[in-house]
């Protein structure tokens, strides 16, 4: 069983986060919210283990405002 890794982990972070931005240039509210679903299911499909899966959904639900 995987633990949700929450320290940093991403080589260029920045350049990733500029990435992410870029993508999103130019959508409407509904285009990126799809965007971003797409990709939240990509990932987590990617991940695949539920245990995970179960640690970020309650790590984001206690952090996001």
């Amino acid at each position: 069983m995987s633990k949700l890794v929450t320290t940093p982990n991403i080589p260029d972070s920045d350049g990733f986060y500029a990435q992410l931005l870029a993508v999103h240039e130019e959508l409407d509210p509904a285009q990126s919210a799809a965007l971003n679903a797409r990709l939240i299911l990509l990932l987590a499909n990617h991940i695949g283990d539920r245990t995970v899966l179960n640690e970020a959904l309650q790590e984001a639900a206690q952090t996001g405002d």
